[in-house]
């Protein structure tokens, strides 16, 4: 069993920098490839990026390419997601998700996931 706790979202700017953080506890959080869901009010969830236990495998939307990062630190059980040149469109709840295996954009093939943390950007 692997709880998930994100943190980080607040209201910002349109231009501004963010980072999420979520924190992992039960075990072998390093056998868990992590992902970043987000999900807009009146939207369906959506994926935003993933990372695979190591860490030497990242994919990302291609809605947030080239402006977030996932990372990962699995000394401290936390995934990251570094969001920069924020845009109004970006406006949605942060879900933190974890599955075994490889990284995968289905939502439905994660089994653990937080409670979400709410970015909001302001144009």
């Amino acid at each position: 069993q692997v709880q998930l706790v994100e943190s980080g979202g607040r209201l910002v700017q349109a231009g501004d920098s963010l980072s999420l953080s979520c924190a992992a506890s039960g075990p072998a959080f390093g056998l868990y490839s992590m992902a970043w869901f987000r999900q807009a009010p009146g939207k369906e969830r959506e994926f935003v990026s993933t990372i695979s236990s190591s860490g030497d495998t990242v994919y990302y939307a291609e809605s947030v390419k080239g402006r977030f990062t996932i990372s990962r630190d699995n000394a401290k059980n936390t995934v990251y997601l570094q969001m920069s040149s924020l845009r109004p469109e970006d406006t949605a709840d942060y879900y933190c998700a974890a599955r075994r295996g490889r990284p995968s954009t289905l939502s439905p093939l994660y089994d653990y996931w937080g409670q979400g943390t709410q970015v909001t950007v302001s144009s």
